[in-house]
């Protein structure tokens, strides 16, 4: 783990903490000053959320929390209790790959598929609120999240596609 603990500080108190993750209630028992990304991928085994800069500059761990792009690199766990959170798992439904996914597979979208969840979530909350954005809203939607591999053309086509908008 990855906690704020410092070494020469006391442990931050454990509390219970009630959350409710892609759909389902989670009773985890988890320090004040856990990382949202912590227990997700540490205390209930939701690895598709990607620890990647710590900072919440790179955007590999975004999740939704009520519908809105975050980033569990910098959300305390505490901090979302009751509140509805999404991670990429939730977007896959009997074993098959969601709409956006599916569009992230066919258009080429993921190159090494490190920001790929996080691209996808963000993606995901922009398609809620607009089903068919044009390239400058895709764009704005996926700001905070960088890919090392591509020139974002074929992220953006992924989006577009999933969109029902292909190219």
């Amino acid at each position: 783990m990855t906690t704020l603990d410092n070494a020469n500080s006391a442990p931050a108190p454990v509390r219970l903490l009630a959350l409710q993750v892609n759909g389902r209630q989670h009773t985890v028992a988890a320090p004040d000053n856990a990382l949202l990304l912590e227990v997700l991928r540490d205390r209930l085994g939701l690895s598709g959320t990607k620890q990647g800069c710590d900072g919440g500059e790179c955007g590999a761990c975004t999740v939704l929390v009520d519908g809105a792009p975050r980033l569990a690199c910098i959300t305390l766990a505490v901090s979302v209790q009751d509140r509805a959170i999404e991670t990429i798992e939730a977007l896959a439904r009997g074993g098959r790959m969601g709409r956006l996914q599916q569009a992230f597979h066919e258009k080429l979208g993921t190159q090494c598929g490190f920001c790929t969840p996080g691209m996808v979530m963000a993606s995901e909350a922009l398609l809620r609120r607009e089903p068919h954005p044009d390239t400058d809203q895709i764009r704005a939607a996926l700001a905070g999240n960088l890919c090392r591999c591509t020139g974002y053309v074929k992220i953006i086509e992924s989006v577009q596609a999933a969109s029902g908008d292909a190219p």
